[in-house]
């Protein structure tokens, strides 16, 4: 039986080969071509049709990477076609390659008035015409010639097409069809029978009877259509087919719902150029399979996926908006970008659900009441709370079916976060966002579902994505054919809504996952492209500041509060967080453009904030790590800074000094509260905590140890750290010089430090190492000149604790990880992403290792010399992969690392103290607008109302991970406090136990605080 099936397969697949796809069309006609190339960036269709068009050829060569080819076509549909309109089409083959959909040349289509008609991709190379016989036409297309960065994933190896600079000049593709065609829809849809028949049959059991009716079956087809006439016998082939596909499905059936979707990456190996771009070729294609089909439903997410639509095609967004009204095309996920959620800050997190839902409200009165992150690396535990804060009831990933040691162990659950608030969540066992309803993808989601006996529903999302192109029609024919097909589950084309309504009703109760969802892949996606993630860490604290200062000067000042500039900033942060631009997955122009987008925010944000320091009086003198130069300080820091109250500006003061003396080879710097030996290496030998005298170095050890290893991952260059790179390191201790670069003078001083100059490789370190009078904290700046390939460096602080465990700042709180590997889920973690801080302790004593732009770590746990263990912390600084950006993070960077001996409060103020540096000016003192009763009430984001009223929202959370009363001093004219979701819409009160004023505009608010609990207060002012 094996054997015959084998030759049944070998002989339908010939037979669909060499009969059915030639006979798709029933005849073809030439079309006249002519052609012009855009000189450079693309251009609107009303500038591009004034110009003059050549003629050109089929076969001849077109499009230089990057670049942009606009044909003009016409004809007439030839006048003795026996055909109906809808079997009329225009097929056209730009060239393509084997390369994946939506990696390489695609096309959109317009009509001559300016509307866009439909995409044209790999297997999707037709347009309808809808003309009858005689008619003529004239059309446009607009093509693409996005030169393929490596589709295929075979290999990583560098490539010089991922800037359009480096990029060869020379066309890449060569037209290859371009014809009026008339379909024989008839064989059409025989060859939609036997795919699905033939998948089904691949897949079940091979003593099924099932599998045998099926080949029996198909067996038939090849002998009902004759070879010489399929025309004219399709439909027999048909009737053949027709009683095994009306067989129904089993009543244990696994159902299927199958939703419509292009998971369409905002940037990745194409620019965000042509992201927009991608995007109307994908909708209107979609738009356009709704016009066929009145049951296709199709699922989007990214508002700044369809702001783009508003901005440059309005005309396709109001189709889309006509079709959102109807409930056929989806909004989903309420993000403004499917965002990576292990690094961007607390508050980012927040507005990327309130800018996505800000925006799906008001431009279609609907509200996404599920996250939608299918492809993100890795998801933070703050998130369950986060999103339904925002008022979403369930979340949807696949990616952690990715994970490379351990298999997660359910698709349908419920996923707690940090604070333990809970959302329904589910991941597709169909194991990818990009289906084509094919047999093997339907059997695999069925057999893979892990909560069989609890549940039976899955969704799968099916469409080309990644690089957009979405839903084609044979796929919407092989939902229909599957819809109730023996042997098959259930497939059902419908809303994710719909799909969370029948699955989160199959559970009573569901299973619980606590804590974070880390990915067991792409760890290196939290150090690659140091200047990306740096500008997104400077960036969300000059909002903060922003936002803040000029909340403080229209509620003290009268000042204008700067509604647009403000709003514009955030969203071009919030696009640089999608999951390819922020973890460094992107080609080199993604990232250049990053870059050059951070500096203009960087610039508008400083204005905002001159201006708002003037409102108050003042003059800003900008950032710095002192006050020099001006008569106060701001601090944006939620923390008392040098004397100087958090969210307000006054004269800084520091109590004692700092001393600087040698020590044999080396020096030592000592303060009331540290005393810290740098040996003659440069390296931090000691760090003794006066108040305790205990010592924070292990025996043996030294901090500050830079040291570099070899980086070249299996696959996913960009992407990956794998664990062998343990195998490879040096320690870098060899010394260019050491120097002292701030003595404190003959009686002491508020500030000693030294650098230290290391040259390895072709590249070289400069470091200062700062002790502050006053300050528990050694504060290291590292500035490397890096030009190294394949290689990573990481800094080393070894400390003297004993403990099974290390905690990470995350959104709105922290996240402990085992730092031992007593299980596979232990070892799998081998780096890690956190903030602005980490910190190791045991009873009693502890170490924070605080940074402003790093983000991998990996924190272990070693043999101490002496007996018991300590704990080792390392910071990923630098990273340099080869793919997909050969110049990955080449260049000079500075990094900031600050050590601080103290419990969890003090990493925490560390935390901010360097992200959030004092700020000089000129003014009088500010009075904060609020504060806090608590250092485990954390007020993280002070701004005025987003619905325009002038009301000040003030967001805080409990930071210690423990249960926290609190008052909150309110310093303003106000009429009232409610507690509000993120969108800032009342909630019952949670948080807010009691309130009380003084009627002269000061009052307090009492709180009492779950651990890491969120709470959003809106202060009703007049």
């Amino acid at each position: 039986m094996y054997q015959q099936n084998q030759l049944v397969e070998m002989r339908v697949d010939r037979f669909v080969r060499e009969r059915l796809a030639p006979a798709l069309e029933f005849a073809s006609a030439p079309v006249t071509i002519e052609a012009w190339e855009v000189p450079d960036e693309p251009v609107p269709f009303a500038q591009a049709v004034t110009n003059t068009f050549a003629p050109f050829e089929i076969g001849q060569a077109w499009g230089r990477p990057w670049g942009t080819v606009w044909f003009r076509v016409t004809g007439t549909v030839p006048a003795d076609w026996d055909a109906a309109p809808d079997d009329v089409e225009l097929v056209v083959d730009l060239g393509f390659t084997a390369g994946q959909v939506g990696f390489q040349a695609e096309g959109l289509v317009w009509a001559t008035d300016g509307t866009i008609i439909k995409a044209i991709e790999p297997l999707n190379g037709y347009v309808r015409l809808r003309l009858a016989p005689g008619q003529p036409f004239e059309l446009y297309i607009e093509a693409a010639a996005n030169p393929d960065v490596g589709s295929e994933f075979v290999d990583f190896v560098p490539t010089k097409l991922g800037r359009k600079s480096t990029a060869p000049q020379h066309p890449i593709y060569a037209l290859r069809r371009l014809a009026v065609v008339h379909r024989d829809r008839e064989v059409w849809e025989l060859v939609q029978d036997v795919w699905t028949a033939r998948g089904l049959a691949a897949v079940l059991p091979e003593q099924s009877p099932r599998r045998a009716s099926l080949f029996a079956a198909l067996d038939a087809v090849v002998d009902a259509v004759d070879p010489t006439d399929v025309h004219g016998t399709a439909a027999d082939g048909r009737a053949a087919l027709a009683e095994v596909l009306a067989s129904p499905a089993a009543a244990t059936a696994h159902k299927v719902f199958a939703v419509g979707h292009a998971h369409i990456d905002s940037a990745w190996l194409w620019p965000v150029r042509e992201t927009i771009r991608k995007c109307a070729r994908t909708f209107s294609n979609v738009l356009d399979l709704m016009d066929q089909d009145p049951d296709f439903v199709f699922a989007c997410s990214s508002a700044q996926q369809f702001a783009w639509m508003k901005q440059y095609y309005p005309e396709l967004f109001e189709r889309i908006r006509v079709r959102v009204a109807e409930g056929r095309f989806v909004p989903v996920g309420g993000m403004w970008v499917e965002s990576d959620t292990n690094m961007p800050g607390s508050e980012a997190m927040a507005r990327q659900f309130v800018e996505g839902k800000r925006f799906f409200l008001e431009e279609f009165g609907f509200e996404p009441k599920e996250v939608w992150l299918p492809d993100s690396f890795g998801y933070s535990g703050a998130l369950p709370q986060i999103a339904r804060a925002a008022g979403a009831d369930y979340f949807l990933t696949q990616k952690i079916s990715w994970n490379e040691v351990n298999k997660f162990p359910h698709h349908s659950f419920e996923w707690e976060g940090i604070d333990g608030t809970r959302i329904f969540t589910h991941f597709p066992p169909v194991d990818t966002y990009n289906s084509v309803l094919s047999g093997a993808e339907l059997a695999h989601a069925e057999q893979n579902f892990a909560d069989k006996g609890s549940a039976n529903t899955s969704l799968v999302p099916f469409g080309f994505g990644d690089g957009g192109g979405g839903p084609t029609r044979e796929m919407v024919a092989a939902a229909k054919r599957t819809a109730d097909l023996e042997g098959s589950p259930i497939v059902r084309v419908a809303t994710p809504a719909a799909f969370f309504e029948a699955a989160s009703a199959e559970f009573s109760p569901a299973p619980v996952w606590a804590g974070e969802l880390y990915l067991e892949f792409h760890r290196g996606t939290y150090t690659s492209q140091a200047r990306t993630k740096h500008g997104n860490r400077r960036s969300e604290h000059l909002l903060h500041e922003a936002e803040l200062w000029a909340t403080t000067a229209a509620v003290r000042a009268g000042a204008d509060y700067p509604v647009d500039e403000l709003r514009a900033a955030w969203q071009t942060v919030l696009l640089q967080q999608f999951h390819d631009i922020l973890p460094g997955s992107s080609i080199g122009w993604v990232h250049d453009q990053a870059v050059e987008n951070y500096a203009a925010v960087a610039e508008a944000l400083e204005g905002v904030i001159a201006r708002s320091v003037a409102a108050l009086g003042g003059a800003s003198g900008g950032a710095s790590g002192a006050a020099s130069g001006g008569d106060v300080v701001f601090n944006a820091s939620p923390f008392l800074v040098d004397g100087v109250p958090a969210f307000g500006a006054g004269a800084a003061s520091r109590t004692g000094d700092a001393r600087i003396e040698r020590s044999g080879d080396g020096y030592v710097l000592a303060n009331a509260l540290l005393t810290v030996t740098v040996d003659g290496d440069g390296l931090v030998a000691s760090i003794v905590d006066a108040a305790s005298g205990r010592e924070v170095l292990p025996p043996g050890t030294r901090a500050n140890l830079l040291q570099l290893f070899r980086d070249t991952p299996t696959q996913w260059d960009a992407w990956d750290v794998d664990v062998e790179y343990r195998r490879f390191g040096e320690d870098l201790t060899a010394l260019d010089s050491l120097e002292v670069v701030a003595d404190g003078g003959s009686n002491g001083g508020d500030s000693v430090g030294l650098r230290i100059v290391r040259s390895f490789g072709s590249s070289v370190v400069t470091q200062t190492v700062t002790l502050d009078a006053g300050s528990a904290a050694l504060d290291i700046v590292t500035h490397v000149d890096w030009h190294e390939k394949q290689r990573m460096l990481k800094l080393a602080v070894p400390v003297d604790v004993h403990t099974a465990s290390a905690r990470s700042e995350i959104q709105f709180g922290h996240i402990d990880r085992p730092t031992h590997t007593n299980t596979s889920w232990d070892t799998a973690r081998f780096e890690t992403p956190a903030h602005r801080w980490v910190h190791v302790a045991e009873a009693g004593f502890g170490v924070g290792v605080a940074n402003d732009a790093t983000y991998g770590h990996d924190i272990t746990r070693h043999a101490r010399d002496g007996g018991g263990t300590y704990s080792l912390v390392r910071q990923t600084l630098l990273r340099a992969p080869m793919f997909p950006d050969p110049d990955a993070d080449q260049g000079e960077h500075t990094l900031r690392t600050s050590i601080v001996v103290g419990g969890l409060d003090a990493a925490i103020e560390a935390g901010y103290r360097l992200n959030l540096p004092v700020r000089a000016g000129q003014a009088p003192a500010v009075e904060p607008l609020v504060s806090s009763s608590s250092p485990a009430a954390v007020i993280e984001t002070v701004k005025l109302a987003e619905d325009g009223s002038g009301d000040v929202v003030v967001r805080l959370y409990e930071a210690h991970g423990s249960r926290t009363t609190a008052s909150i001093g309110v310093h303003f004219p106000h009429a009232g406090v409610t507690e509000t979701d993120l969108l800032e819409r009342e909630t019952a009160r949670d948080a807010v136990v009691g309130t009380s004023g003084d009627g002269a505009g000061h009052g307090r608010v009492e709180l009492t605080l779950r651990p890491f609990q969120l709470v959003t207060l809106r202060f009703a002012r007049g």
